[in-house]
């Protein structure tokens, strides 16, 4: 896959590969489209939830009751 870029934006890219510590372009884009991906994914999940009923009440006991979830599962 090629892509074609004006010479503004060719310059950013080349910055943020020499500044950020990517070895090339093709590796500042990969991770772009990764974070886009991710961003993306958590946007739909962030909407299934807000689309949701409600499960009940997200107190102090409620997440003691996770917290002793996770512990156990480590445990495990």
């Amino acid at each position: 896959m090629n892509i074609s870029l004006p010479d503004s934006l060719k310059s950013y890219v080349d910055e943020q590969v020499a500044g950020r510590g990517f070895g090339t372009s093709s590796e500042y884009m990969r991770d772009l489209i990764r974070r886009d991906r991710d961003r993306r994914r958590l946007r739909g999940l962030l909407l299934d939830g807000a689309n949701s009923q409600p499960a009940g009440v997200a107190d102090a006991a409620y997440f003691d009751g996770l917290r002793a979830r996770v512990h156990k599962g480590r445990e495990s």
